[in-house]
């Protein structure tokens, strides 16, 4: 960012809306008169328009490049002038002349141009007017707010619908055709809303409010607006220190100093998307800046992060430090202009940017994947194996080995308990032979493909009640034929994936079970509790194979797993990563019918620097040497298990502490580029979803719809990796598109929280359980396959 222009003005213009397109730039001279500057030759002198008696409180630019409409406003007069045409009035000693659109309407705040520029919208304290510059007549009045108005804007694909904000903290949206309201917001801030913003591209409609918040709603057919996100430009501007600290990796940079510890309120006093060049990286739709008091904050709403911030303190060839008001003119060439007056000194600025400088951080960290590009290193943990001792029964010599008594295994009955027999021996003479019977091709049994293009799962087919018996946790196995349940009441529960007969039922936790997990072979399943304890369990034992507990962890377990293709256990307890190597024998003794002859063994611990691990993952289907960890302090650590050391980390990745991470594990089903396998989701409790990109480590999209404030509810990615679904408290689970921030479908019927949802990996259902214990059943269409 640098500075063009710097000038004095005669009188103080902060929260005043001053002008500035493609080719000129006004500002208020005197009171009641406008100077108009040539921005392609600044040392022009600057055109003079004489008009109004009264003092000029408002001007914009109209949208075209030719003729050049400017508009004024004084408590007398609303003038709409041709720049160009009053350019060559001056050149011939005429006075510039323009239209009066409007009289006597009182002191106008804001005004702004249809994006045809046939129309006006000039807002008083009290009213909106709709002006129109040919006609020179007043086409409407529309009133309705309860508090004074502070801006209002045309909506760019149909002119016939206006929004306006207002200090009593409501937006309403116009129909211009009817003078009516179609829509009205409920209050959304302590503060008043400042101004508006359309984003074509992706339909949305952003609102900024004077306490720095930024509100972005959906525009659906019939005025329907949905909520998508809520952003808080003081969290994001601590964030974005954060993150630029550890980048640097100085972390204690600034933190003594006394302009971090004071905090200053941060208006939203513009919003913009400025057009982009070709030329230009590939930035997101829903890329926008933000104007503010001490600079500019490019945001990249996909993420609701910050991407970028200009301050005006930190560039020390600037004139101002504290912005009052912001105009932006659109691309011109490779740079945008920004015209900025200053909050506490009679001076306006033009500057310049070029739109290279808005692009996005990129992270310092080498490029991370889940696929391994290397062998495991030679005293990798990964390579370790476990010693099974052999039974050592040594013979003595010239003992007298043990004999049969008989010759066969069985021995008949002598018959001595039976009652005696009443009918003799009679042969049957009409016997027929049986033909065997023929073997039936069990179709369903083949192997089919995931229908990757089929729709989401939103039909409801099968409906089941636990008897207020809450579903923590719920997997399905890697055939998609079985399900596992952890329960509230310390059991785990398998069902057919279509949720018919009766359950197996698992017991041995002595508290509730949250999570589950299924081995890649469909032999075994893990099941963890807040009982400090893991069982491992089997299809022909009720009773568990292996269970590790009695004082092994001081923590609860917060996730447990297999991993590297079935080869370990992998579970976070307290600050550590456990990796143990196991063996299942289910051969049992009926004597020592309790010694179990399973076995286990530590292979390795790894601490990581979080005080309490929260969440983990790892992939399991193929050979990968990283597991992603949550921690408690909020971040997220990425665990490289073949060199034995975190490899990088993402601090501050939730403002709170993460419950779920899911990783796009995909399925056998059904395949999906390498780069996909990469993605992975994170949710925290008020904070919504995340999408991060290991490669980059940073967050590529923000999924907030759905209602998440106490519980903390799961989601989980389809096997096509075009589908998320997540619980949420308002009795609904959603399933959002991967690609955009609007969900998708909102699943109703439930009659509790949703806590846990899981995919099937071989066919398009997802499997909903909630809070009062109800597992429901969707499929893409109602007839069964």
């Amino acid at each position: 960012m640098k500075e063009k222009l710097s000038l004095i003005c005669d009188r103080l213009l902060s929260h005043q809306q001053i002008a500035c397109c493609q080719l000129f730039f006004g500002i208020p001279h005197h009171g009641k008169d406008l100077l108009i500057y040539n921005i392609l030759d600044l040392q022009q002198k600057p055109l003079l328009l004489i008009g109004h008696h009264g003092v000029v409180s408002a001007m914009t630019f109209g949208n075209a490049m030719s003729p050049v409409l400017l508009c004024s406003a004084s408590d007398d007069y609303i003038i709409v002038w041709d720049v160009q045409k009053c350019q060559k009035q001056t050149q011939k000693g005429e006075l510039p002349t323009g239209k009066v659109i409007g009289t006597l309407l009182g002191k106008i705040i804001h005004l702004s141009f249809c994006f045809c520029d046939e129309r006006v919208a000039a807002c008083t304290e009290a009213a909106i007017y709709i002006l129109s510059p040919k006609t020179q007549e007043t086409q409407s009045r529309l009133t309705g707010h309860l508090g004074p108005l502070t801006s209002a804007e045309f909506c760019p694909w149909n002119e016939n619908v206006l929004i306006s904000t207002s200090e009593d903290r409501t937006f309403k949206v116009w129909d211009l055709n009817t003078e009516t309201v179609v829509y009205q917001s409920f209050v959304l801030s302590a503060f008043p809303l400042l101004n508006v913003m359309f984003l074509e591209s992706e339909r949305f409609l952003i609102v900024g409010s004077a306490d720095g918040q930024v509100f972005c709603y959906s525009i659906g057919d019939n005025h329907k607006f949905s909520p998508v996100t809520k952003l808080d430009l003081q969290k994001l501007e601590k964030r974005y220190k954060v993150q630029r600290r550890n980048m640097s990796h100085e972390a204690e940079v600034g933190e003594s100093s006394t302009e971090d510890k004071v905090e200053t309120s941060k208006p939203i006093l513009a919003l913009f998307c400025p057009l982009r060049n070709k030329n230009i990286n590939e930035i997101d739709n829903s890329w926008f800046c933000i104007g503010s008091s001490d600079g500019l904050y490019v945001v990249d709403l996909a993420t609701s992060e910050l991407s970028k911030v200009l301050f005006f303190k930190e560039i020390s060839s600037l004139s101002i430090n504290m912005a009052g008001a912001w105009s932006i003119s659109p691309k011109f060439e490779n740079t945008m202009l920004v015209l900025v007056s200053s909050l506490f000194t009679p001076r306006v600025a033009l500057m310049e940017m070029c739109l290279g400088d808005l692009e996005k951080i990129e992270n310092g960290d080498e490029g991370l994947s889940v696929f391994p590009s290397s062998p495991p290193l030679h005293r990798s943990s990964l390579n370790t194996e476990l010693k099974m001792k052999e039974p050592s029964n040594p013979k003595k010599k010239g003992s007298v080995q043990e004999q049969p008594l008989v010759f066969h295994s069985k021995v008949k009955s002598s018959g001595y308990t039976s009652s005696p027999r009443q009918v003799m021996f009679s042969p049957k003479t009409n016997a027929q032979k049986k033909s065997p019977p023929k073997k039936s091709k069990n179709v369903s049994s083949l192997h089919t493909d995931y229908p990757a293009e089929d729709a989401a799962p939103t039909i409801p087919c099968t409906d089941l009640s636990l008897v207020n018996n809450q579903v923590l946790c719920l997997q399905h196995s890697g055939d998609g034929k079985q399900i596992l349940c952890g329960l509230e009441d310390n059991s785990v529960l398998m069902y057919k994936s279509r949720l018919t007969g009766k359950p197996k039922i698992f017991i041995g936790h002595d508290k509730p079970v949250r999570s589950v997990s299924w081995s890649l072979s469909r032999q075994y399943w893990l099941s963890a509790s807040e009982d400090l304890s893991l069982r491992m369990w089997t299809h022909c034992s009720s009773e568990p194979a292996i269970v590790m507990g009695d004082g092994m962890f001081s923590k609860p377990i917060r996730g447990a797993q297999f991993y590297y293709l079935d080869k370990f256990v992998l579970l976070g307890s307290g600050p550590s990563l456990h990796l143990y190597l196991y063996n299942v024998d289910v051969t049992s003794d009926d004597i020592k019918r309790y010694h179990r002859r399973s076995v286990f063994k530590l292979a390795t611990r790894l601490k990581t620097s979080s005080t309490e691990i929260t969440a983990m993952s790892a992939i399991n289907d193929f050979l990968s040497y990283i597991v992603l960890v949550c921690g408690s302090d909020r971040s997220i650590q990425v665990v490289d298990m073949n060199r034995g050391g975190v490899a990088s980390t993402m601090a501050e990745a939730h403002s709170r502490s993460i419950h779920c991470i899911t990783q796009n594990k995909g399925s056998r089903f059904c395949t999906q580029t390498s780069d996909s396998y990469n993605l992975f989701l994170t949710s925290a409790i008020t904070d919504g979803l995340k999408l991060w990109d290991l490669r980059t480590m940073r967050c590529v999209r923000r999924y907030d719809s759905h209602v998440i404030r106490c519980h903390p509810c799961f989601s989980s990615i389809s096997p096509c990796g075009r589908f998320i679904a997540t619980g949420s408290e308002d009795n609904c689970a959603y399933i959002y598109d991967i690609r955009s921030s609007l969900h998708l479908h909102k699943l109703h019927r439930h009659t509790d929280t949703v806590l846990s949802v899981s995919f099937n990996p071989a066919k398009p259902e997802l499997l909903t359980g909630t809070l009062d214990g109800k597992l429901r059943l969707f499929q893409t269409n109602s007839r069964p396959d």
